[in-house]
């Protein structure tokens, strides 16, 4: 057996006025944020699925359940992190990791390099082994009427006796 394993995640969040836009960790100037019991980072919240999925720990609304007040206001950042020592834990090293973002706006692009920086960091990883880019909806479904933003992730890692 291959000690690969592959995991894939997804989270959608409504925009919202009154709160800030955080994707992978970087504050998007932006005239709403995302809605949700934490900062709502669609990114790490895909991409904490991915890792759990590969390692069989289920999701992270499992790990940090919505109505647990210990959890209000979380950085999504710090989660990401947790899951990824519950992923070391198992042995996990990633191989890769990739993102996509879905918006009708604001422009991402600008903000992919701080996003792969503050990933990888979190991930024990490098940047090179992180890709995030984004696309949009073409003016379809929640994300292309500017209602919501979403992101899939897929992550390769090696796992030792997998």
């Amino acid at each position: 057996m291959c000690p690969l394993r592959i995991g894939f995640g997804y989270d959608i969040h409504r925009l919202e006025t009154g709160r800030r836009l955080v994707l992978g960790g970087v504050v998007i100037p932006f005239d709403r944020g995302l809605a949700g019991h934490s900062d709502a980072d669609v990114v790490c919240h895909a991409l904490a699925d991915a890792i759990l999925g590969a390692v069989g720990e289920g999701d992270i609304g499992r790990h940090f359940p919505p109505g647990d007040r210990k959890w209000k206001d979380a950085n999504s950042m710090d989660l990401l992190e947790h899951v990824w020592q519950l992923a070391a834990g198992h042995g996990a090293t990633l191989v890769n990791a990739d993102i996509t973002v879905v918006a009708e706006r604001p422009p991402l692009a600008p903000h992919y390099k701080d996003m792969r920086s503050n990933l990888a960091a979190r991930l024990g990883s490098t940047p090179d082994r992180i890709s995030v880019k984004a696309t949009s909806n073409e003016g379809m479904g929640p994300e292309g009427r500017s209602e919501g933003i979403s992101a899939s992730a897929v992550c390769l890692l090696s796992l030792p006796g997998a």
